[in-house]
């Protein structure tokens, strides 16, 4: 009987996908469940979800006990088999409210912040520390445990882990499982294609659509061909927009799709959000301030959806697409299973960093979450990811070493900061949002 810890127990939504999933696999249907959190209300309607989804859809086979705060922190994780990570440290307010403020008071302005950027700089800063707490509980009474991350920045707080760590981690996203079928959706071409292969490589959030074909056939030719008419009806001023411009556009110019969002890679490199060239915010439908109109959204949705979550004497559960689930039933039943995985590099790709961590084809069975080799990537897809690794590698180091010279550095080095502020306007902008961070930062030399 596996012991599942779920550590962000208070993501009832995703706790529901995750757990839930779980108990629809035959080699996980009688885990033991901890639930942690410290939030108590929503820690609370989380385990009364699960009773009801237990009872439902599992015939009650799951144990389920809930963990409030620090102090309760190691017995959540003793003994774990598996520990899923979905911490937000700071919530919207006052972390994310900070992130967008500050920097927009100096001319910044970003979508979501959660991955590069300033935003996603600091998002790591406080978050690194809370997940090296885990990592030294997890050492003393769960040593053994593989640790599901889903936390953002995936690359940041997994490579950190990754490296200063004895705790076995692998970063999910959702993005790569999706890509593909997503895109050719998008063109209008999901129906055409009968036995589509894709293979994907790169660093999270900035992963590459390497090859699709359908057969065997190589399908870029006719995707690229309708995405080019697509952008040029669409950028068009009054044009209905498309939801997906920026992303197009980077495959029509460097030759790969990349797997997250339009929203998303607007801020991971130089040319898209620009105050000396504001057209393209409307031109490609690039939505500012994106984040935080999602998180006062789904504050207010969730007052309607709770109940419907906590209080269904009938909710019901189909087994998602995460892959969470599916990485537990491989390592119990040594059933080998295919995902994408984020994973510190070692010569998977080989003109990336050794320490970079990088989101590659993995196998899972028995032995756990293994990376493969891919080789070298195109030289403008590496460079395009060096251009965040860079930022990724400087911001581990900061909060490793706790150097204010290593945010600086980040900060300098990231594409979509460098291209709108000046070096003292970034240095400036770092002090301040130190400052406003205050004790949910340690303290920098």
């Amino acid at each position: 009987m596996p012991k599942i810890t779920f550590m962000g127990a208070g993501s009832t939504v995703f706790v529901k996908n995750i757990i839930g999933d779980a108990m629809l696999t035959p080699a996980l249907c009688d885990s033991e469940i901890a639930l942690y959190d410290i939030d108590a209300k929503r820690l609370k309607e989380s385990q009364k979800m699960l009773e009801i989804l237990n009872k439902n859809i599992n015939g009650g086979k799951a144990k389920i006990k809930s963990y409030l705060g620090e102090g309760n922190r190691q017995a959540a994780l003793k003994g774990s088999n598996y520990v899923v990570n979905a911490i937000q440290v700071g919530g919207y307010e006052p972390s994310t409210v900070i992130d967008f403020e500050i920097p927009k008071r100096f001319g910044l302005r970003q979508t979501i912040a959660d991955t590069l950027g300033i935003g996603g700089i600091f998002r790591a800063l406080r978050t690194i520390p809370v997940m090296l707490d885990f990592a030294k509980d997890m050492e003393k009474v769960c040593p053994d445990a593989w640790f599901l991350s889903y936390t953002n920045p995936m690359a940041m707080l997994t490579g950190a882990m990754q490296r200063y760590t004895n705790v076995k981690t692998v970063g999910l996203c959702h993005s790569v499982q999706g890509c593909a079928t997503g895109l050719l959706k998008n063109l209008g071409m999901e129906n055409d294609v009968k036995k589509l292969q894709w293979k994907i490589a790169g660093i999270n959030h900035m992963a590459w659509l390497l090859e699709i074909t359908d057969g065997g056939k190589d399908l870029y030719p006719e995707i690229k061909k309708r995405a080019a008419a697509l952008l040029k009806e669409a950028r068009k001023k009054g044009a209905k927009k498309n939801h997906d411009m920026v992303r197009l556009e980077m495959m029509l110019k460097f030759g790969y799709y990349i797997t997250e969002s339009s929203e998303h890679n607007a801020e991971y490199t130089w040319y898209w959000i620009k105050s000396n060239y504001p057209h393209l915010i409307e031109e490609f439908n690039i939505p500012l301030d994106e984040y935080p109109r999602r998180c006062i959204k789904q504050i207010e949705d969730w007052k309607k959806r709770s109940a419907e979550l906590t209080s269904n004497p009938v909710l019901d559960h189909k087994r998602s697409h995460e892959y969470g689930s599916y990485i537990m039933e491989a390592i119990e039943t040594d059933i080998p299973y295919r995902i994408g995985g984020n994973v510190i590099n070692n010569g998977f790709i080989t003109n990336l960093p050794s320490d970079a961590c990088v989101e590659v084809p993995c196998l899972v069975d028995r032995n756990g979450v293994q990376g493969a080799h891919v080789g070298a990537l195109p030289l403008q897809c590496a460079a395009l990811n060096m251009s965040n690794i860079n930022v990724q590698l400087l911001t581990i180091d900061a909060a490793i070493n706790k150097k204010k010279d290593s945010i600086y550095h980040a900060a300098m080095l990231d594409p979509h900061t460098a291209a709108e502020l000046s070096l003292d306007d970034i240095k400036k902008m770092c002090d301040e949002l130190i400052k406003a961070h205050g004790d949910m930062l340690p303290k920098y030399k």
